[in-house]
């Protein structure tokens, strides 16, 4: 089995189901916003939502794919950084509880956290993020050895807040033979950093993720031409198109998968849960589509559940269909 190594914002989760919008109202955020708040904002809504009764789950997109990679049975690692606290804590024992091998430096800042608000009637979320310690991950802290025996790195597209650190994880990385794989931030994101992006996939990325906002800010087109130009870029071009599944392509290559059935309560994760699927059959030499289906397959799980933890019955079952598949496309 090989190894990946994600790198990303180690990010604590708090999830809260609200009946309506007044608490949003409260704290000035946007219905289906991600807005980025100061400390002590941040505080006093996690202080609000504690009354309420909230779920905690160890969080941030390279941490969720990492955590997905790890139970399929992958040797997976993770860098980041986290605060001498709760959710530091938190975070560290929930990437020890999978196997993860963590490299969790510690900030002077308080750890990171997404409050996520999932508000009735169709489980829209809203996130207010405080990026804490998560911030403080810095080009100085990377080091070769980091890298080392790992054949696969994730990295999140919500790094290039800080691009020398994004340019000299991927530079390592190449020179330690990695796979290059980026899962795109928002598209807000995308576009405030496009000619990084771009300089940054064309010389170093093998594998690109995108849902169709994030492809369309960098590519100034529609998904399915966004996919094409995506892929004059890089090895494999990935496009999410939510409930009507994804497109592949790799060279002259391309696939349609459609979403497996699901019975979605929050899609919070799913991006990020795809994205360990696809790595995971990536890793075993599976086809190109092989790889996009055992990623819907596995994304369908996650968004029957709040959160980003898909339950035992659950993984079973995607497990059991999964086995399958890779069985059926393996050369006897």
């Amino acid at each position: 089995m090989k190894s990946i190594l994600g790198m990303g914002n180690a990010l604590t989760d708090i999830l809260a189901v609200l009946p309506d919008d007044s608490l949003l109202k409260e704290f000035h955020l946007p219905r289906g916003s991600m807005q980025h708040v100061d400390m002590e904002t941040g505080d006093k809504i996690w202080q609000t939502l504690k009354q309420m009764g909230v779920q905690y789950v160890a969080g941030g997109s390279a941490a969720n794919t990492i955590t997905g990679t790890a139970i399929f049975g992958m040797e997976s690692g993770f860098i980041g950084k986290v605060g001498d606290d709760e959710l530091g804590h938190l975070f560290r024992s929930d990437q020890e509880q999978y196997g993860i091998q963590s490299n969790l430096m510690k900030g002077v800042n308080s750890s990171g956290r997404a409050m996520v608000f999932i508000t009735a009637p169709n489980a829209e979320r809203t996130f207010a993020v405080y990026l804490g310690a998560a911030l403080e991950l810095v080009p100085e802290d990377l080091k070769p050895e980091h890298f080392k025996g790992y054949e696969y790195l994730h990295i999140e597209g919500y790094l290039v807040q800080n691009q020398q650190l994004i340019r000299r994880a991927v530079e390592m990385a190449k020179d330690a033979g990695c796979i290059i794989s980026i899962d795109m931030a928002s598209y807000n994101v995308v576009e405030s950093n496009d000619a990084f992006l771009h300089d940054i996939v064309d010389k170093y990325v093998d594998i690109v993720f995108a849902n169709e906002t994030e492809a369309k800010a960098f590519t100034k087109m529609e998904p399915r031409e966004a996919l094409d130009e995506l892929a004059r870029h890089c090895e494999i071009a990935v496009v999410k198109v939510g409930k009507d599944g994804s497109m592949l392509k790799s060279g002259d290559e391309y696939h349609y998968i459609p979403a497996w059935p699901a019975a979605t309560i929050d899609a919070t994760g799913a991006g990020d849960t795809y994205a360990a699927g696809f790595l995971y059959a990536h890793s075993l030499g599976m086809p190109l589509k092989v790889c996009g289906e055992i990623g819907s397959i596995i994304a369908a799980k996650v968004v029957e559940v709040i959160g980003t933890k898909i339950d035992i019955p659950r993984w079973k079952s995607a497990k059991a269909e999964i086995r399958e598949l890779i069985a059926a496309n393996t050369k006897k």
